[in-house]
């Protein structure tokens, strides 16, 4: 049965209300191409073209906004302000990590690992612009999925959703990896189903709480650590820095999460701004002043990578300290997994609403007002990675998913200003993507350049020289769009310093991790080809056939 004739029958029959818990094969895959082997032949032999036809289709801010909600049946309710939003940020992105990542690192790098702090921060607050600037325009559940979906195109979207789903389970897997740490998960998902607003009030006094913690930890060791702790300072120099950015950025991630809660946020242009970009610079601080004062504490080579603050804490005679350590991580894993738990799902009910997969998942029930499906499947999911997965290969590939997803973001802030569809000469659309195409090529040179160890100096300052020419000529060129209310300063200096960045760091963690993220997404593609190209196909047509009934009326 085909997507017309079921939206007929829901029309003729308004007093039916349909379940929320319904399993038919039509909540599934209602889209024309799954409705019998035969049609599903047929469409598969019609590969080659719809997927030409995804390639170049880009959807639109209204789309986003308006159509697609339709497939939930039922509205998310618009309950959080930048008081919520702020500390949903700092519960995601303050988790364990900083706790046992910091010890790892540090042990490495000594005292810079403040510095690689720094630069991942400064890396992560960049991205938290051009997600803000997004999450503003566009106030949508997807997140990053809407916005490259409207911006890059409907196939650069979906490699973008397979990673985000990709991310959302390794991140909640990676922090859940004991049977205890899985029952945590299991609940925090309770509690995300059960109403945002709640899961919101419990997140910010669990992090107050925490915040008191680490303030403590911060004074504590500026009074009883010693600066002759901190000689040298760069006992790796500066490759060893930027190597462990790569991999402390992970203690930053979780921020993406909260320009998901876009569509309950009551007043998106005010809070977001607020809660996204405010967060994120009073994390990156916070985070430094950590990392200095562990180093502090003792000698970096003395430093337990196991449990780094309480063995540094018993050090200075303070033992009794490590259970409020204890206490302080213990929450970081629980809010992580709370406050992830609401962005995931949310990043699937997007995701099903466009029907990359079944649209069952983007159900919204009518009392919770919050995606139970879409949540369950994270839920189930993560807990089954969790327990037979090892913690550097959940590693490896959630942190190459997340740096690539934000380069990607800031590629398409770029294309946001700079291209308008029907507006934009070609002219000028053929200069900005010379410009951009000349600003990644230096930042991937410049990558290279730097893990061969060839070229010193010259082949830095050449790469550093090319992307800043590129970016000056995008600067000269005429920007075809303003935002509305809020938007990136700076720009292409800011957006174009993000895509470096995010390259410089994806290309510092290691071939493996290449390898990794290069066949998962093969096997993703395997799926699109075989499901999601036919399913969004079906359904961007038949929008398109409605539209041309409502003009003929």
């Amino acid at each position: 049965m085909a997507i017309q004739t079921i939206q007929e029958q829901e029309e003729q029959e308004p007093s039916r209300a349909r379940s929320y818990w319904r399993w038919g094969k039509q909540d599934f895959f209602p889209e024309p191409s799954f409705s019998n082997l035969t049609s599903y032949r047929a469409s598969l032999s019609q590969t080659c073209p719809r997927l030409k036809d995804r390639l170049l289709d880009r959807s639109t801010d209204t789309f986003e906004l308006v159509e697609l909600r339709k497939a939930s049946e039922n509205s998310m309710r618009k309950c959080l302000t930048w008081w919520d939003l702020l500390w949903l940020s700092f519960g995601s992105v303050v988790g364990s990590g900083i706790f046992t990542i910091t010890g790892l690192e540090a042990h490495d790098v000594g005292p810079s690992v403040a510095v690689a702090y720094a630069v991942a921060g400064l890396s992560a607050l960049l991205s938290s612009f051009c997600y803000t600037e997004f999450a503003v325009e566009i106030p949508v559940a997807g997140g990053s999925f809407s916005y490259l979906r409207v911006e890059l195109g409907d196939f650069i979207a979906f490699i973008a959703a397979s990673n985000i789903l990709l991310e959302a389970v390794v991140g909640a897997a990676g922090l859940g990896r004991h049977p205890v740490a899985v029952l945590v998960l299991l609940v925090a998902n309770g509690i995300a189903m059960s109403g945002t607003k709640m899961t919101s009030v419990l997140n910010w006094i669990s992090s107050m709480i925490s915040s008191f913690i680490i303030v403590f930890i911060i004074v504590v060791g500026f009074i009883r650590g010693k600066t002759s702790n901190l000689d040298p300072f760069f006992p790796e120099g500066a490759k060893g820095v930027f190597e462990a950015a790569a991999v402390v950025y992970w203690s930053y991630t979780g921020f993406d999460m909260v320009a998901t809660m876009a569509e309950e946020t009551k007043k998106p242009s005010r809070d977001i701004p607020v809660g996204l970009v405010g967060s994120m610079a009073i994390i990156t601080v916070v985070y430094c002043l950590m990392a200095l004062v562990l180093t502090m504490m003792q000698k970096y080579t003395d430093i337990d990578v196991n449990a780094p603050y309480s063995v540094a804490f018993s050090k200075i005679g303070m033992n009794w300290a490590k259970y409020l350590v204890g206490i302080c991580a213990l929450k970081g894993m629980t809010t992580s997994l709370l406050v992830g738990s609401l962005g995931q799902a949310r990043y699937t009910t997007q995701i099903s609403r466009a029907h990359m997969i079944p649209p069952w998942f983007a159900l919204v029930h009518p009392k919770t007002g919050t995606p139970i499906n879409a949540t369950l499947l994270v839920t189930i999911t993560s807990a089954i990675v969790a327990l037979f997965s090892s913690l550097d290969v959940l590693s490896s590939v959630f942190s190459f998913s997340t740096l690539f997803i934000f380069m990607l973001i800031a590629v398409a802030l770029l294309v946001r200003r700079y291209y308008v569809r029907n507006v934009t000469p070609k002219n000028d659309l053929f200069k900005f993507l010379g410009c951009l195409f000349v600003v990644v090529a230096s930042c991937v040179g410049g990558t290279i350049v730097w893990n061969l160890n060839s070229g010193g100096w010259i082949g830095y300052a050449v790469a550093a020289l090319v992307w800043f020419l590129g970016t000056l000529a995008m600067a000269l060129l005429s920007k075809h769009r303003v935002p509305k209310v809020w938007g990136v300063p700076l720009v292409p200096w800011l957006p174009s310093l993000s895509i470096g960045m995010n390259i410089f760091l994806i290309g510092s963690l290691g071939t493996v991790a290449f390898y990794r993220f290069f066949i998962c997404s093969a096997v993703m593609l395997i799926y699109y080809l075989l499901v999601g190209v036919h399913a969004t196909y079906d359904v961007a047509h038949q929008s398109e056939q409605d539209s041309n009934d409502q003009e003929g009326k």
